[in-house]
């Protein structure tokens, strides 16, 4: 897909070629790198707050077993 944004300021422009000739690479292929990160910054984010509630919950709480044992054991008794 091809997306055209105009009106974007001179000296960001400036700022990202000089960027991307630093690191040696397209224009677009910087821009679509910053897209991407972008859009998947509320991801990471969640991704973030989610392990770090895992971790609260395993020092108050300690890690539980893993219950397929005993599931299985009780789904074979039962035929």
């Amino acid at each position: 897909m091809e997306i055209r944004v105009r009106n974007v300021d001179e000296g960001t422009i400036a700022m990202l070629r000089e960027r991307s000739q630093r690191e040696g690479r397209s224009l677009a292929s910087l821009i679509r790198e910053l897209l991407t990160a972008e859009a998947m910054r509320p991801r990471r984010e969640m991704l973030s707050r989610l392990a770090a509630w895992h971790e609260e919950l395993t020092k108050r709480h300690g890690t539980l077993p893993d219950s397929t044992p005993e599931i299985r054991t009780k789904r074979d008794q039962r035929g």
